[in-house]
């Protein structure tokens, strides 16, 4: 491992706080870098439901002797701690005999504060457990594991026709089966604690100690955090995860494509210890012992900021179309199981303007295969049926727009108007309803006038 040879020993050190980490260690933090005092990492582990401290030491060297072994045996003993401590020290070389000696002893004798020693070799089987890539120092993202692309307790179909059930006159159960192509896309849950205390001359002046958790896209491409309802959808489906297994799913649907990840693990820890430092970036007024008052910009150390996990999943984003008539019909969503965030609705869509969302009233032209808002939807006057505006042929009969599926019906409708008596055609434009009204009363009043003789 000649690479991690020529880290520094505080990058050294950042790696073996992923690894850690990654191999399910809680709490895990580096020590602060001024003065180790023989503690570089301290973490925490639970054995059969008891907590135990690890304080561990890094060495990036070739030969680590018994006195480094010794010096952590004492560190362990003086660390504060509240539960049984143990030890580790970890090399990219190997111990010579009396430090492997000295840790045996420690062991077999019982001791309270036991070190435990890994040397190169076992450093490489690690790193394939964990994805360390030993040639550039960095943690791979290693995941096969997805939220659910689609609820198994029903059809792959059914998002589509809960969508389609919302629109006016139309048979859900006589649509076609969808296109439906399936995007595994990676995230990560970042989790991480903030402590820090600001002070001056008159005491503390500002406090953090927060826990934050944040779900963040991890395609190709800087880190982009997921807005508040994705990041919902992670957290809470994170338990019921299923194996990502490509060829299972390409069972189910017609396309099948995994993203990879776009950086490392610690480039993402990286930028969430960045993003955290901004948003716990606070300025404070105080008052100072000559009364005058003084502001200050808190920021937090990145070594106040310790990432407890980094948590890698696939986010399935399901697209499906469906072709009805003359238009096709998009639905895009984050799918977790039967829970699902919409991305795209080009079902709730009028084809003939902007009208768009769900609080509209939309119906289904079953002549061309569009969905319409109210504005550009009419009735069909031979059908009495729904008919869009977009494929109707029109006319006027007694000055009022007729709408027809085609010119069949229309001359259908012609020959019926011709053979309408006078009254019947007025009926056809309301407006003109009242005056067929007059000139039949008037009618009638001439009648009784010529009669009576009044």
């Amino acid at each position: 491992m000649p690479v991690l040879d020529e880290l520094s020993g505080f990058e050294f050190e950042d790696v073996m706080e992923d690894v850690f980490r990654n191999l399910g260690y809680e709490n895990v933090r580096q020590a602060a870098k001024t003065a180790d005092e023989g503690r570089d990492i301290v973490m925490e582990e639970v054995v059969d439901g008891t907590r135990r401290a690890i304080v561990v030491e890094c060495k990036h060297t070739s030969t680590v002797g018994r006195p480094v072994v010794q010096k952590l045996h004492s560190a362990v003993s003086t660390f504060a701690f509240d539960g049984p401590k143990r030890g580790m020290v970890v090399t990219t070389g190997r111990f010579t005999g009396p430090a492997t000696e000295y840790a045996e002893r420690l062991q077999n004798n019982g001791d309270p504060f036991p070190i435990e020693l890994i040397d190169g070799a076992d450093l490489r089987e690690i790193a394939d457990e964990v994805g360390l890539d030993l040639y550039n120092g960095r943690i791979e993202i290693l995941c096969d594991e997805t939220l659910r692309p689609y609820d198994p307790a029903a059809s792959i179909r059914t998002p589509v026709v809960e969508a389609f059930r919302e629109i006016k006159n139309i048979d859900t159960s006589d649509l076609p089966d969808p296109y439906s192509q399936v995007t595994f896309r990676p995230v990560v849950t970042v989790v991480a604690d903030t402590k820090a205390v600001f002070e001056t001359s008159v005491g503390v002046i500002h406090r953090v100690n927060e826990r934050n958790q944040f779900v963040v896209h991890a395609d190709r491409g800087n880190p982009q955090s997921a807005s508040s309802n994705v990041s919902e959808l992670v957290t809470t489906n994170l338990h019921t995860t299923v194996d990502l297994d490509v060829d299972a799913f390409s069972d189910v649907f017609d396309s099948v494509e995994e993203r990879r990840f776009g950086q490392t693990q610690t480039g993402y820890k990286d930028w969430a210890v960045n993003r955290l430092q901004q948003h716990h970036t606070e300025t404070v007024s105080y008052t100072g012992d000559n009364n005058v008052t003084y502001t200050k910009t808190c920021e937090p150390n990145q070594s106040d900021i310790s990432i407890q996990s980094v948590t890698p999943v696939y986010l399935p984003e399901i697209r499906q179309t469906v072709d009805i008539g003359d238009y096709s019909y998009p639905y895009e969503y984050f799918a977790a199981g039967p829970s699902r965030i919409t991305r795209e609705d080009g079902i709730h869509q009028c084809v003939q303007c902007d009208t768009t969302g769900t609080d509209t009233t939309y119906t289904y032209c079953a002549n061309c295969g569009s969905v319409n808002c109210s504005e550009h939807i009419k009735t069909e006057r031979l059908e009495d049926t729904p008919v869009c505006t977009g494929c109707a042929v029109t006319e006027r009969f007694a000055f009022k727009k007729k709408y027809f599926y085609d010119e069949s019906n229309l001359d259908a409708f012609r020959e019926d108007y011709e053979e309408m008596a006078f009254y019947e055609k007025a009926m056809e434009n309301p407006r003109l309803t009242a005056g067929a009204v007059f000139v039949l009363i008037a009618a009638i009043v001439g009648l009784l006038v010529s009669v009576g003789g009044i």
